[in-house]
């Protein structure tokens, strides 16, 4: 475990967001690595593997529950000097991440084909979606597990050996990916299905090698057998401080769904070419997303040990980052998209779809690195209900405007992108006021801050 209450502010962020950084990287590489091979395939199974992977925003959406409120949580603990209680809470968790995997696997196969009748252009992408589906289900569901074992190491300053193993796991799905799916000697291949298979052979793969680590390596938070059960404070806890967090990824699920919806209408190259997109477009966030996820457990260490002037040091730092960031990645979105997508496929409608999304969502890379420093603090201070209601104000607006749009005849692909690049920067302003308020009332109150 790591005190995050003492020395440079900047140097805890470097250390603690690099190895995010590389392990969010590794995760986004399991989808991107299905997407490079799977559109060898075509836009059929393109677009099938991009659907069905909007699905993983929803179990995001989930896991953000245990992902903010165990590191929050833990992270305050340990600010407290109080380990005992940090355990407790780690082992809780770890009950309710065990129980969330067995109902959400019962759920995919379950509704797995309601989903696609509801959001796939044609019935070729719905079935192909399915197919992978189908497979891909186990590497959702035990992202609950994993989340709530890495959440709370966070929380607690660990962070680097869980993204070692993140990486081994990732070089098993990249050696199995083109196996699978294409088939090796008398093996003829497994078409898409291979794809989400081999995504989770690597997850089970790395949730073994976490759990051999964590048994063989001392000073680490402390799991107790007894505690890996039902506790209602904990799971009140969790769900006060995650729970907003998690409905904010929800409306990011819901947020993309509409706009598979609106596309299914304009047809087979518009879904292929946003689900590239998109997921090129998160593989660009996350270096700023691994400084929004290590800022928190930094600011809520020394919010506890009641270091204020630290924590509102966190924020400063923290928005510089994610804000400069995101400017230098905007450049070559908006000036030359096209050179992030030929590699995942020869379709020039596709790519031309990708490549106009990206160039104007480019435009609110600034304002969205400006959202993740909120959050990041408002998670800090174990009051996420602010970020949720921006989000809900981004994605309430945009879909109203995007539903009344499709009623008309003239849609088209440039005007959703517009819709949502011009809803991010009013959920930037929403943000930032709110936690300047925040700010104010629980910084400023207690101790005097020259800016």
């Amino acid at each position: 475990m790591q005190d995050l209450t003492r020395g440079p502010i900047h140097k805890h962020l470097i250390t603690m967001s690099l190895p995010i950084a590389i392990g969010l990287f590794i995760q986004t590489l399991y989808f991107i690595i299905d997407l490079y091979f799977v559109g060898n395939l075509g836009d059929v199974a393109l677009a099938g593997v991009s659907t069905a992977g909007n699905l993983f925003f929803f179990v995001m959406a989930l896991t953000q529950v245990f992902n903010v409120g165990c590191a929050t949580l833990v992270a305050h603990a340990i600010g407290r000097k109080d380990q005992k209680n940090a355990a407790a809470i780690y082992s809780h968790a770890l009950f309710y991440g065990i129980a969330s995997t067995i109902l959400l696997s019962a759920i995919g196969y379950l509704f797995g084909p309601y989903y696609f009748s509801l959001l796939a252009a044609t019935n070729d992408i719905a079935v192909t979606g399915l197919s992978y589906l189908y497979w891909f289900i186990p590497a959702l569901a035990l992202q609950f597990i994993l989340t709530v074992i890495s959440a709370s190491m966070r929380g607690a300053g660990l962070v680097k050996p869980f993204m070692v193993i993140q990486m081994v796991a990732l070089l098993l799905n990249m050696v199995l990916s083109p196996v699978l799916i294409t088939g090796i000697g008398l093996f003829s291949g497994m078409h898409v299905a291979g794809a989400g298979l081999a995504s989770s052979i690597a997850t089970i793969s790395g949730l073994i090698m976490t759990i051999f680590y964590i048994k063989r390596t001392p000073g680490l938070l402390k799991l107790a057998p007894n505690l890996i059960k039902n506790d209602t404070k904990t799971l009140k806890s969790l769900l006060k401080i995650g729970g907003p967090a998690g409905s904010e990824f929800m409306l990011t699920f819901l947020y993309m769904a509409i706009i598979y919806w609106a596309l299914s209408q304009l047809g087979t190259d518009e879904q292929a070419g946003f689900g590239l997109g998109i997921r090129i477009m998160q593989s660009l966030f996350l270096p700023v997303m691994a400084i929004a996820f290590a800022a928190p457990a930094i600011a809520a260490q020394n919010y506890a040990a009641g270091k204020m002037k630290r924590v509102y040091t966190t924020y400063k730092t923290t928005t510089l980052a994610t804000t400069s960031l995101m400017f230098l990645l905007a450049i070559p979105c908006i000036l030359m998209p096209e050179i992030f997508f030929t590699p995942f496929s020869n379709d020039p409608e596709v790519i031309a779809v990708a490549a106009t999304f990206l160039s104007y969502v480019g435009f609110n890379f600034v304002p969205a690195g400006l959202v993740f420093s909120c959050s990041a603090m408002f998670q800090a201070f174990g009051n996420t209900w602010p970020a949720l209601l921006s989000t809900f104000l981004r994605v309430g607006s945009f879909s109203i405007l995007l539903v009344y749009f499709t009623s008309q005849a003239t849609i088209t692909t440039t005007t959703i992108w517009l819709l949502s690049a011009a809803t991010v920067f009013f959920q930037a302003l929403i943000s930032f006021t709110f936690l300047q308020l925040t700010l104010k009332r629980r910084l400023f109150s207690k101790v005097k801050i020259l800016t």
